[in-house]
């Protein structure tokens, strides 16, 4: 991987991502650890939705695409983003809707050139012009999603001809030697095609540096739970990603396990949280019930540090299991909003009734069949920079959690009640 970086890369773009992503991301890490045993907070990673438009109209999208364009205006982008530099944040991710829709943003981005961006993109709106003011910005790196195959693309996404547009988006970054990465949101109907060594080989052999398997979340007004990963699929996904990490010339990215292949949840242990079109500050993405917003008169370390409802919600989180809360236990997300008499953050206006519908069933945790990393790199990475912060050490008591898996997502693994007994015996 290093011989890639130095010999496919553009080495002052290079130097960015060591600077504003490594070696400031890193210290926003360890200013985040010192405020936890200080007793304050903020997070060290803010995801930012600065837009709700978007071209497509994907299966399971939680986002309110279709209602009047909301965006975050650049002054409030401005304020935020300084504030958030003040705390030592250097790297942020940037979503949708589709960021590229937003007319100010790479304008807004220029203006920060000590901060490093991950933009997740379907790729539609990515000219040759556009890369190459990416390059030139030298802060930006896309992350643009494939869905699937040709049909499966026009399937999942909503639209026709989607793969060709995305790839030819891609082209032009790579054309550029803009840092580039690949996404896709596993699902059951692209889990065969795109969880393969063909497909990394070749991404690798276009020249994507990178790339990340995100895990389908069934929510929204359109759920579609029939697209959710089985448990076996789970595991076997995780264990294709630390494979592939230790043998392939490709950095794989991953949000859900540590250095020891425990599950975990960057919203339940304060690593990151999200801020929407609307300036909501919500716990994560998937999660639009909000108490605060990047528009409230106190200055934004006061607004996270004060926050009753996103304290709840990480600890509750961290109480209930090491997976993905609202997937395991939604019963226990409606109780929090309900308490915390938290608002629907979404257009539409329907989220309670969404999260009171969904139904329980596994997320990453599956206690037992921890796969641990391989690569030294990561093991080392993630002991510095990704972990639980102790949240679970702090909070979790096993005994407590519940088992959701349902009779359709029965584990492959023979042993797997037997084993599961056991753990909760000690």
């Amino acid at each position: 991987m290093a011989k890639r970086l130095l010999l496919e890369t553009d080495k002052r773009l290079l130097w960015k991502l060591f600077w504003n992503m490594g070696v400031r991301g890193l210290r926003s890490v360890q200013r985040h650890k010192k405020r936890l045993k200080q007793g304050d907070f903020f997070p060290p990673f803010l995801y930012i939705s600065l837009i709700n438009s978007c071209n497509l109209r994907c299966q399971g999208c939680w986002v309110d695409v279709a209602a009047k364009q909301q965006k975050i205006e650049p002054a409030a982008m401005h304020r935020m983003l300084n504030e958030a530099k003040e705390m030592g944040n250097s790297f942020f991710g940037i979503l949708g809707g589709e960021p590229f829709m937003h007319p100010e943003l790479l304008d807004v981005l220029a203006e920060h050139p000590d901060a490093y961006f991950q933009i997740f993109t379907n790729g539609h709106f990515i000219t040759d012009e556009v890369a190459k003011r990416m390059r030139k910005l030298g802060n930006i790196t896309p992350l643009i999603s494939v869905e699937g195959t040709e049909i499966i693309s026009d399937e999942r996404r909503g639209k026709a001809d989607v793969l060709s547009q995305t790839m030819q988006g891609l082209q032009y970054c790579l054309d550029n030697k803009v840092m580039t990465g690949v996404c896709t949101s596993l699902c059951k109907t692209n889990f065969e095609d795109l969880l393969t060594d063909e497909w990394v080989d070749r991404l690798i052999e276009m020249g994507v540096l990178y790339t990340w398997y995100h895990v389908y979340r069934p929510v929204g007004p359109d759920a579609c739970p029939d697209l959710a990963l089985t448990p076996e699929q789970q595991r076997k996904a995780r264990q294709f990603v630390v494979d592939i990490r230790a043998t392939k010339p490709i950095v794989v990215v991953d949000a859900y396990y540590d250095a020891d292949g425990k599950a975990l949840c960057p919203a339940a242990t304060g690593f990151t949280h999200h801020i929407s079109p609307w300036g909501d500050i919500e716990p994560c993405p998937i999660i639009q019930f909000a108490k605060e917003s990047i528009h409230d008169e106190r200055p934004l370390r006061e607004v996270f540090n004060e926050s009753e409802f996103l304290h709840d919600f990480r600890q509750t989180a961290a109480e209930s299991t090491r997976g993905c809360i609202v997937l395991e236990r939604p019963d226990l997300l409606l109780e929090l909003a309900e308490r915390h008499g938290a608002k629907d953050s979404t257009a539409r206006g329907t989220i309670y009734e969404e999260v009171a519908a969904l139904k329980s069933q596994s997320s990453q945790y599956h206690p037992g069949f921890e796969i641990p990393e391989r690569s030294w790199a990561y093991r080392i990475a993630k002991r510095i920079c990704f972990n639980d912060f102790g949240a679970y050490s702090r909070h979790f008591k096993f005994e407590n959690w519940q088992d959701v898996v349902t009779d359709s997502e029965q584990r492959a693994d023979q042993d797997g009640p037997d084993q599961l007994m056991q753990i909760k015996s000690h």
